[in-house]
């Protein structure tokens, strides 16, 4: 069945960070949606590129490299084994996120914030 999805609405639906929740499939790719409020942990993930557009707020990429900020229907691509930080910037940040199945959020660290089986909206 096809369905479409609000983003607005997906996102009022939960009100936790940091906890991606998923939207939508491709492929052996996920559409996942989240939440950030202040700063995430740095991590990498070795074999899987992180694709982040922003639908709310100001996101700051931390990277290693220098920070790149995104705002509003901007997004950018992390790629595999890139260590990076997401932060948002100027309070609550609504993230799309589109990366493989099986992207550990926390990526090769484990914390209170890893994610193993995210829930589905």
């Amino acid at each position: 069945m096809i369905e479409k999805v609000n983003l607005a609405q997906a996102f009022a639906g939960f009100s936790d960070h940091w906890s991606p929740k998923i939207a939508g499939d491709i492929n052996d790719m996920q559409i996942k949606l989240v939440k950030f409020d202040g700063k995430f942990d740095w991590h990498r993930h070795d074999n899987e590129d992180e694709l982040f557009l922003v639908i709310k707020g100001v996101m700051r990429m931390g990277l290693r490299t220098g920070d790149i900020d995104v705002g509003e229907g901007e997004f950018v691509i992390v790629p595999k084994g890139v260590e990076h930080c997401p932060k948002a910037l100027d309070g609550e940040c609504h993230v799309v996120l589109m990366e493989p199945g099986q992207t550990l959020n926390t990526g090769n660290v484990i914390t209170e914030k890893t994610v193993r089986n995210p829930d589905r909206l």
